[in-house]
């Protein structure tokens, strides 16, 4: 084979996965945030798992990209092993669309379809226009590759008993096909050079299928690379692709001329064969194994034993390889970190209710420990919010921005918690003593206090713009509150009710508690902005 041939099966492959990747991207822009809420709706059900992992997979024109997803969901703790089984065996049937895509004999419209997409790319007027038309440059492109692909493999015509090897040792087809998706990074490409070779003359479908098979096995290696260096489950997770995979694959081999019968009854074209034979076998596979999820799952957790007993202190939804994978999932980690993070200043204040009330030293220490992991998310947020903010929209951008300004708020939330402990260590310190009203009084605004809190990271966690209205209606109340036991406590100290050590403490107490209801009502206001942009992509 001439340099020149080598060039053009490269540029073939070149434009093919860029194609795929230009098509993938386009669909997931049109799809917007919807991608995230369509995993999000995932449930322990299996069948629903495999439902949203194959349209997740059609959507974004990669299996390897929900895989790693899925990984990096399971990493992130918003999504259970059984779960991403569900997943997985859905984006392994997705990523079959793209095989019957590229069996359609419309290599003859490629370039049309590319000159219509620019246009469309250049000059639409709205964001869904230009995204339709970067998703027909890309779908253009997939079938040029193709092109380029199947002339420059016509001089290998007269090497037939080279491909012929694979028919009599199907293992040795299963190998070439892992070896060559774990190569390429790309189960899809494997499928279109197979199907480029079996357009050629070159394959039979007994040697076809076995590399099908060995495909099959290779694209798991993105989920094994994606989840090193993350925890037990991530890792899990990629195991469970693995043997999924791999199971089904010995599991045809021994039924691998039967198999090939089957293929043969769903249509006299080579390439539609190739492009049934990878549905078929992923479809049934899917099938064999959905009712043995659960002793699966086991199997999985049994080989790779997690500990679950390690609270993680840290950071446990912002996993960087949710960046690349899905910028609308790494946005909404950010919403579940500042939920996480404003969860854990709700405990602060608790316990300081806790240690006023009860005159509970413990949770000074309590207080101040949770105080540090609460500024150490806050850098977090921050530092991984900075990464994702490269390649977003400006929707998704305005919504990360109204994130990372509630992340603020609730920073200060937790600050406000230690200027109270150190409020009671002084109190404790110096034998100050509250009278009974003025213990009732800090009880009756602490409790306000924290229901405007609570309401306000509810509408963030629930997306519910009246659970915000609800907190942000606290707001004035506080404030009025506020002022008016500033003034009974004035009228005790005039008095005599009340010593000056415990109105000094008091005062303070009351002006920390009136910060917090205002931080709660900027809170508020994330559930309304998220409210707005929904309404904003259902107009559009």
């Amino acid at each position: 084979m001439t340099t020149a041939g080598w060039f053009q099966i490269l540029g073939g492959v070149g434009l093919f996965l860029f194609g795929i990747k230009l098509m993938g991207e386009s669909l997931q822009d049109l799809a917007g945030d919807r991608l995230r809420r369509l995993i999000a709706s995932l449930t322990s059900t299996p069948v629903r798992g495999v439902i949203v992992g194959t349209l997740v997979t059609v959507l974004i024109q990669s299996s390897s990209g929900t895989t790693v997803m899925t990984v990096s969901f399971v990493h992130a703790g918003l999504m259970t092993l059984k779960q991403a089984v569900g997943v997985i065996m859905g984006a392994n049937i997705g990523t079959t669309v793209t095989a019957q895509l590229i069996a359609f004999k419309i290599k003859d419209f490629a370039l049309p379809i590319v000159g219509i997409g620019m246009i469309l790319a250049v000059f639409g007027r709205t964001k869904h226009q230009r995204y339709a038309g970067n998703g027909m440059v890309g779908f253009g492109l997939l079938f040029l590759g193709m092109q380029n692909m199947e002339a420059a493999m016509s001089f290998l015509r007269d090497r037939k008993d080279f491909f012929l090897t694979f028919s009599h040792h199907p293992v040795l087809g299963v190998l070439a096909g892992t070896l060559l998706t774990m190569v390429v990074q790309s189960s899809s490409a494997t499928v279109g050079l197979t199907i480029a070779m079996t357009s050629q003359g070159l394959l039979g479908l007994d040697a076809a299928i076995p590399i099908l098979l060995g495909d099959n096995i290779g694209t798991t290696i993105t989920a094994v690379l994606a989840s090193l260096g993350s925890k037990r489950a991530a890792k899990q997770a990629a195991a469970a692709h693995v043997l999924f995979n791999l199971i089904g694959v010995m599991v045809f081999l021994v039924f691998l001329t039967p198999f090939k019968h089957l293929v043969l009854l769903t249509s006299a074209d080579p390439s539609r064969e190739i492009a049934n034979a990878h549905t078929l076998f992923n479809s049934l596979n899917t099938c064999l194994f959905l009712p043995f999820v659960s002793p699966f799952v086991r199997l999985v957790q049994r080989l790779i034993p997690g500990d679950d007993s390690v609270l993680d202190m840290g950071p446990r939804y912002l996993d960087p390889k949710l960046i690349d994978a899905s910028p609308a999932a790494a946005v909404d980690a950010v919403r579940k970190e500042l939920v996480r993070m404003g969860h854990l200043a709700k405990e602060m204040l608790m316990n300081v209710r806790r240690a006023f009330l009860e005159e509970n030293v413990q949770m000074v220490q309590e207080v101040y420990q949770t105080e540090k992991v609460v500024n150490e998310l806050n850098r977090e947020i921050a530092r991984y919010a900075a990464g994702v903010w490269r390649t977003l929209p400006e929707d998704l951008s305005m919504l990360l921005s109204s994130y990372v300004n509630g992340v603020g708020d609730v920073e200060r939330v937790g600050d406000h918690a230690e200027n109270l402990i150190e409020l009671f260590e002084y109190k404790i310190e110096h034998g100050v003593k509250f009278s009974a009203m003025g213990i009732q009084e800090f009880q009756e605004m602490i409790d306000t206090a924290i229901r405007a809190f609570e309401a306000s990271l509810e509408a963030i966690a629930d997306e519910d713009p009246r659970l915000a209205k609800a907190a942000q209606a606290l707001e004035p109340e506080i404030d009025a509150m506020e002022k008016r036991l500033r003034k009974r406590h004035i009228q005790r100290l005039n008095e005599g009710a009340c010593s000056p050590d415990a109105g000094v403490v008091f005062i303070d107490i009351l002006s920390n508690l009136e910060r917090i209801g205002d931080h709660a009502h900027n809170l508020a206001f994330i559930s309304l902005d998220m409210a707005k942009i929904r309404q904003k992509e259902a107009a559009s």
